[in-house]
């Protein structure tokens, strides 16, 4: 019997003595038979008791723990679909997805009850079940016959431009990613990694958690993000490779433990999610830490790019050459920027529900179209410049906000910064940008001299907004449309 998107079963059965899992707030260490034995027993309880059948849908809302693991790794030994929730959602937004979805059973951590109580008087679903509950499966299970393209994952977009789309991630899509990134990250079976990022989202779950199952390393999971926690453990576990976002980085980097933890032991660390300004890199090395920057999205995969340790040392800022099996093009290119299109076996099958929003995004010859602005150089190294629907049109020219972001971010009196396109009388657009500031505040004045040694006029907002923080989804992307609004709202 055929089952494609059996990874764990399959690493249980090369390596079922090797630790593949260890749960930070317990203590608790697991193999790779004992985890596979789990994933079973989820399974069994699926399919046994419940009786859910392929193609049926299962929720989970929950921070994370071992039993997120439980679930995802039993979606393809049953056939069932996995649809973990984003816990950051309101109520009414979790019942929008759980409308659209239609699952027949929500499992949901203690810690999200009172939600639970309020999604139940909003939506109809056979089987609520908390996770604190022990399982108690029926019968025997056998695993189901499967086909690559058969649905593992849906995962709901953060919604930033809209509503949530389902992205249906097949097992082919998931398993190629964990294939590429071990071919271009070049991990190894000794190979430990710290997962902090929820496993609701893309990243969280494909980034290294497939990857590493895929070779046989061992997952560091805790149950938050804590960044004193989060260097101890690495010191402890002696942890090699390590994910995170921009502002994860910058909180890590702030940390009292940052100065004198031990990192001898780390390979690597990489930075992914949101557009990352070169001072964090520079931090890092500056304690001796190769840092790179990687690039990938839901819809594609979590991880499309890949550089060697000596390349990230001479193209900071690049999120390296596309992975082996991954085809790359730049539409529509403007002074070298144009949008970026992925082709490869590690692309999704569209959107649940959404025929219209999937063949908006994924062409007939299977070239996604991620939104994304990149440029490349002669010798195929690629840069991130921004969404396609972040780009500013002033005066008829192209102007792209990460390109000032990177450079705000440098002034020594500026934390965090966003910059977006409101609506001008003369130009069509002009750039506002909203500034985090540091310890020392600087003015509009001082950061539009700082700019015009940096960047050509036209490019240096007309405007400059202080404020306290941006807004950010659950994996560290700005939410620029709630920026534009607010910008808009004032201003009326």
């Amino acid at each position: 019997m055929i089952t494609h998107g059996d990874l764990l079963g399959e690493r249980a059965r090369l390596t079922p003595d090797k630790t593949g899992l260890v749960y930070v707030p317990t203590g608790e260490r697991f193999t790779y038979a004992e985890m596979d034995a789990r994933a079973v027993r989820m399974a069994r309880f699926w399919r046994e008791s419940l009786g859910l059948r392929k193609g049926d849908r299962v929720a989970l809302l929950a921070d994370n723990r071992p039993e997120i693991l439980d679930a995802f790794f039993a979606a393809p030994k049953s056939g069932v679909i996995f649809v973990p929730l984003g816990t950051r959602l309101t109520v009414r937004e979790m019942a929008g997805i759980l409308a659209d979805a239609a699952p027949s059973a929500f499992f949901y951590g203690a810690e999200y009850a009172d939600k639970v109580r309020e999604l139940r008087e909003l939506v109809e679903i056979p089987h609520w079940i908390s996770l604190e509950d022990p399982l108690e499966p029926a019968g025997s299970f056998q695993p189901e016959e499967s086909s690559p393209e058969d649905l593992w994952c849906l995962l709901y977009t953060s919604g930033t431009t809209g509503k949530p789309k389902g992205v249906m991630l097949p097992y082919r899509m998931i398993v190629w990613n964990g294939y590429n990134t071990v071919l271009g990250w070049q991990l190894r079976e000794d190979d430990i990694t710290s997962i902090f990022t929820p496993l609701y989202h893309a990243g969280g779950l494909g980034a290294f958690l497939v990857p590493i199952v895929t070779i046989g390393g061992t997952v560091i999971l805790h149950r938050g993000f804590d960044a004193s926690e989060v260097w101890r453990t690495i010191e402890a576990e002696e942890a090699t490779v390590v994910l995170g976002v921009p502002t994860i980085w910058q909180m890590l980097a702030e940390a009292p433990e940052f100065e004198t933890v031990d990192l001898s032991r780390v390979r690597w660390l990489i930075s992914g999610g949101a557009p990352l300004p070169t001072w964090i890199i520079e931090t890092y090395q500056r304690r001796g830490v190769v840092f790179k920057q990687g690039y990938g999205m839901t819809e594609v995969g979590v991880n499309c790019f890949s550089m060697t340790v000596e390349e990230s040392v001479r193209h900071p800022g690049s999120i390296g050459k596309p992975l082996m099996f991954t085809q790359t093009r730049l539409v529509d290119e403007q002074s070298e920027v144009g949008e970026l299109l992925i082709r490869g076996p590690h692309v999704c099958r569209g959107y649940w529900n959404n025929p219209e929003a999937t063949a908006a995004a994924l062409d007939s010859e299977g070239w996604f179209h991620t939104g994304d602005l990149a440029r490349r150089d002669a010798q195929g190294f690629h840069w991130i410049a921004g969404r396609k629907k972040d780009m500013i049109i002033s005066g008829g020219v192209n102007v792209y906000p990460a390109e000032i972001e990177g450079e705000l971010v440098l002034h020594p009196g500026v934390r965090d910064a966003a910059v977006v396109g409101v609506p001008h009388p003369t130009w069509g657009e002009m750039g506002v940008a909203f500034v985090v500031p540091g310890s020392e505040p600087p003015t509009a004045e001082a950061l539009v001299e700082f700019l015009g040694g940096r960047l050509a006029k036209y490019k240096i907002p007309r405007e400059f907004r202080f404020v306290e923080s941006l807004p950010r989804t659950a994996y560290g992307k700005v939410v620029k449309g709630e920026l534009r609004q607010r910008y808009l709202e004032d201003a009326c």
